[in-house]
């Protein structure tokens, strides 16, 4: 496989350090290769290695997060494999506990992560635990519609009782 060549703003983007990043870009301009390519350097840098379980990543669907597993973990497989080749033990080390814990990386959907968040602090945050998130047209169509009816039915009842 060829190496991939970056745009100026792409190569900023996987190379910036020590802050937060938002990538918006237009679809198939890179984002996920991009963010991919961010994290596997983040994790093989051995002069300030960074555990995979010490990043968020978000992306808007399923499809996205589960690619971005995959390539994640083939990078860091692969960067395992040149490690291992190199005799360089400690990165060897460091990478073989990366693999182990993608199964808890955070590299999930915006809606996925805000439910794990309601799941886990719901006591602090005074909403139900199986509160859910709409994600269907459908599932808003009929929210909305029983809002405006149970709002029609309020309002139905306070102009009676005020001309009763």
């Amino acid at each position: 496989m060829s190496q991939m060549t970056w745009t100026t703003a792409q190569q900023a983007a996987i190379d910036a350090r020590r802050q937060n990043l938002l990538l918006s870009a237009a679809a198939g301009s890179g984002k996920t290769a991009v963010l991919t390519e961010r994290i596997k350097k983040l994790i093989t840098d051995m002069d300030d290695p960074a555990d995979i379980t010490e990043l968020l990543v978000l992306t808007f669907t399923r499809a996205s997060a589960g690619e971005m597993k995959t390539r994640i973990s083939s990078g860091i497989a692969k960067a395992l494999s040149e490690a291992e080749q190199e005799r360089n033990t400690p990165l060897a080390r460091h990478l073989s506990r990366q693999l182990v814990l993608m199964s808890s990386a955070q590299i999930s959907t915006l809606d996925s992560f805000f439910q794990t968040l309601i799941r886990r602090y719901f006591y602090l945050i005074d909403l139900d635990p199986n509160t859910k998130m709409l994600t269907d047209s459908n599932e808003i169509y009929a929210l909305e519609q029983d809002v405006l009816r149970s709002e029609e039915r309020r309002v139905g009842k306070e102009c009676r009782s005020r001309w009763s």
